[in-house]
């Protein structure tokens, strides 16, 4: 008995094997469902895909068609890779397709889709939404907040002035990022976010973390027999970075809430205040809770990019403008930073991409300082 033991079991699982693919191929013929590759047992198209998984599903598309089926794991997934099929699911069927599928990284970090990006559509998206379009993200506010990101173009500016003026070298990729950050740090939360290194590195951690378990395949979620487990250690990664997030967030809340308690001097209206106002307003279309607005705060990190930038390597730009010469006029910077007419002509559009908008004039004024000898 005990020497016939591994043939049994191998004798099992080949049978087990043979039934997957025989209901497989059965249930393929009678349901009405996209072309779809053979798929294995357990896995499903997993080992189809490639590191460039965009690549691999044209591959696959030119093959089955603009509209395919495929599987990861247990999870089925529909590819469409054509204008027409695109065109037919975000529009001609849009009602089908509005909410998207619930990820449990994404759902815990976003205190169970709490936030504007991975909140099901309903009542709640849609007053989320037209908060963002009216107020939070709206052209109004994008001009209140002007002041903001004139003050830190300023200082980016004067940092190349200084380093100029004493003959050294910078890295201007590191001064775009820095500025970028401080931008998206004072229009949220009315702090700069590299001021204090430590908090400095403590947000900045806390962002990449987040949006890497955000957007990393969790294989518990995969295979519907392992839901119970966890596979890669991802449930004690995503309580810590949550908790820590957490906290930070109740920390900068409490001080938005004792400062206006306290009537201290009145500062310039940030995201998280705006954000506070509606939480306390009883006569809202839905009332925010504290979840709500730390998602959303959360959102305005990742999905601007915060300190993403600094993970990536630094564009191939001129050597002149990685290492400032020493013949820059002075004169001509000192005016752009003084001059008001300059500096509201110099400003960005109203425009979601601020970060974009503001690294794209900054880079435009550091071009003409360059004089000839």
């Amino acid at each position: 008995m005990t020497s016939s033991s591994p043939e049994l079991i191998a004798l099992w699982v080949v049978s087990l094997l043979l039934v997957c693919v025989l209901l497989g191929a059965v249930r393929s013929r009678k349901s009405n469902l996209p072309p779809s590759p053979p798929a294995l047992p357990i896995i499903g198209h997993m080992h189809l895909l490639s590191s460039l998984p965009h690549q691999a599903f044209d591959k696959l598309s030119r093959q089955y068609g603009p509209l395919i089926l495929v599987y990861i794991g247990s999870n089925p997934c529909v590819i469409a890779s054509s204008p027409g099929m695109a065109k037919e699911i975000l529009k001609t069927n849009e009602s089908c397709f509005l909410s998207r599928p619930k990820l449990s990284n994404a759902d815990y970090l976003t205190y169970g889709s709490a936030d504007m990006t991975f909140a099901p559509y309903g009542p709640y998206w849609k007053f989320i939404k037209k908060l963002c379009m009216t107020k939070l993200l709206g052209g109004p506010t994008l001009d209140l907040l002007r002041p903001i990101r004139a003050e830190e173009i300023n200082n980016f500016l004067g940092r190349l002035l200084r380093k100029a003026t004493a003959k050294e070298s910078i890295e201007i990729w590191g001064e775009l990022v820095r500025m970028t950050n401080n931008i998206i740090c004072r229009m949220a939360l009315s702090r700069k976010c590299s001021e204090d290194e430590n908090e400095s590195e403590e947000v900045r951690e806390l962002v990449k973390e987040m949006t890497e378990l955000a957007g990393k395949l969790n294989l518990s979620e995969a295979f519907w027999f392992c839901k119970k487990l966890d596979l890669q250690g991802m449930g004690k990664r995503l309580l810590d970075v949550r908790g820590k997030y957490d906290a930070m967030m109740e920390r900068i809340i409490s001080e938005h809430v004792d400062a206006e308690k306290m009537g201290e001097e009145k500062r310039m209206t940030d995201l998280l205040d705006m954000l506070l106002e509606i939480y306390e307003d009883k006569d809202a279309e839905i009332r925010l809770t504290r979840d709500n607005i730390k998602a959303f705060i959360m959102n305005i990190f990742v999905l601007t990019g915060y300190d993403m930038a600094s993970s990536l390597p630094p564009p191939s730009l001129p050597n002149h403008w990685i290492e400032i010469p020493c013949r820059i006029s002075a004169a001509r910077c000192l005016l752009w930073l003084t001059s008001e007419s300059s500096a509201s002509s110099s400003l960005p559009n109203s425009s979601v991409a601020v970060n974009l908008d503001c690294i794209t004039d900054a880079l435009a004024v550091v071009s003409i300082w360059y004089v000839d000898a």
